[in-house]
């Protein structure tokens, strides 16, 4: 097992508010294209990734799903509401 695996394993399997998987393609890319960061050199990109995501601690986990979703071009899920009986 490898650190993404660790990281996933957190998140979802052990419910962690506040992981950042820097080395998740999909985070990155959407932070790539979110920020106009450069990827020409990774050890560079991954700095100025966990230096923005510093500001979203304690909550990062979401901040990973959120970047997941935008990437994925995903639509919100509205909750339903419950249907009112008629009189």
């Amino acid at each position: 097992m490898g650190r993404w695996t660790i990281e996933m394993l957190l998140m979802f399997a052990l419910g962690r508010e506040d992981v950042f998987a820097v080395d998740d393609l999909g985070i990155q890319n959407a932070m790539i294209a979110l920020y106009k960061l450069d990827n020409s050199d990774k050890k560079k990109l991954k700095e100025d990734m966990l230096r923005l995501s510093a500001k979203w601690s304690p909550y990062r986990t979401y901040a990973c799903v959120h970047l997941w979703r935008w990437k994925d071009d995903a639509p919100v899920l509205k909750e339903k509401r419950p249907k009112e009986k008629i009189k």
